[in-house]
């Protein structure tokens, strides 16, 4: 499960709901069960996560309900509305599932919703003039809340497939080369001025390439490798993690860095990536950027920890304190 801590968006019915979902996500979910959690009138989270296969229910809907009360008492979330996205012989076992569980729970669910082929199915209103048994029509792409969204900045990918694709690795043999280099060249600054030779090497390889990203310039592949081969250390990573803000060019650095560095390298910077996107309230980027983090390590710590905090709706100023702070997570 993803999370996303969403911008304020016009919202006054179930068909702006729905067009802003896709906005919220950072792409228009398919095959998904999505959770609006609600604090009065106000969206405070938005969630998604796959249908379980019918067959996996039964083992998957316990889990799910922990993992659904979690997020909404994170974020101090009234009431809920739960959308499954596909067909009904998908969506409907699910919501009949988990609904009940939330409900046991004290969640106050507002509504539960299917969308099947660009139409709307309420499964709480039995009033045929409002939600007639073929459901409700609606355009996500043409509404005043997508419009909103759009001038607002936002995106919303066709898929998630696509947002995969927008992290997807372009190592070339250039960069393996310059690898290779920086390999040698932290080799040999480690044995004349040890690991902390290392580590102000690193602090200096972050803070320029902090500046260069905000004055919309890129990195060099030799200093994409150094900066790739310097955030193995801790220290150095942790420098990186440390430095927060909502410009838009942190979260393009970590991209470029993520996609662009040797796989060997890549956990680090997809971890920062995933720290970096979380903080900006785009729960789904994270996501797909730990995925990467676990490609290049499976068991690497903060990206473990990061991903625990999506799946359980924790907040990001969970780590306020940040990530070095008493427990280093490597």
């Amino acid at each position: 499960m993803t999370h996303d801590q969403p911008a304020r968006l016009p919202v006054t019915s179930i068909s702006d709901l729905l067009a802003a979902v896709p906005y919220l996500l950072g792409f228009h979910p398919a095959d998904s069960l999505v959770t609006i959690g609600l604090t009065g009138h106000r969206i405070a989270v938005a969630a998604r996560a796959d249908l379980p296969t019918p067959a996996t229910i039964p083992d998957w809907a316990p889990v799910a309900a922990r993992q659904h009360l979690a997020l909404l008492r994170n974020v101090d979330a009234t009431a809920a509305i739960l959308i499954g996205y596909g067909p009904a012989t998908a969506v409907t076992p699910v919501v009949d599932a988990i609904t009940p569980q939330l409900h046991a729970a004290g969640v106050t669910i507002f509504d539960t919703l299917r969308v099947t082929d660009g139409r709307y199915h309420s499964y709480q209103c039995q009033d045929p003039l409002c939600c007639p048994p073929d459901g409700v029509p609606f355009d996500p792409h043409y509404s005043p809340t997508a419009v909103h969204a759009i001038v607002a900045g936002q995106t919303a990918l066709p898929d998630r497939a696509a947002l995969v694709a927008s992290l997807a690795p372009t190592s070339s043999a250039g960069m393996a080369e310059a690898s290779r280099r920086a390999q040698e060249r932290a080799l040999a600054a480690q044995l004349s001025g040890g690991r902390a030779a290392l580590i102000r090497a690193g602090r200096k390889a972050v803070d320029e390439a902090f500046a260069r990203y905000a004055a919309d310039a890129v990195l060099t592949d030799d200093e994409v490798a150094w900066l790739a081969v310097l955030l193995a250390d801790i220290a150095v990573r942790d420098h990186a993690g440390e430095a927060t803000g909502t410009e838009p060019w942190r979260l393009a650095l970590w991209t470029d860095i993520t996609r662009r560095a040797d796989p060997a390298y890549t956990a680090a910077p997809a971890t920062l990536l995933a720290l970096t996107a979380w903080r900006h309230g785009q729960g789904a980027l994270a996501a797909v950027a730990l995925d990467r983090a676990f490609t290049a390590d499976p068991h690497y710590r903060l990206a473990r920890l990061i991903d625990h905090a999506l799946r359980h709706g924790i907040p990001p100023t969970a780590l306020d304190d940040g990530p070095t702070s008493g427990n280093p997570a490597r």
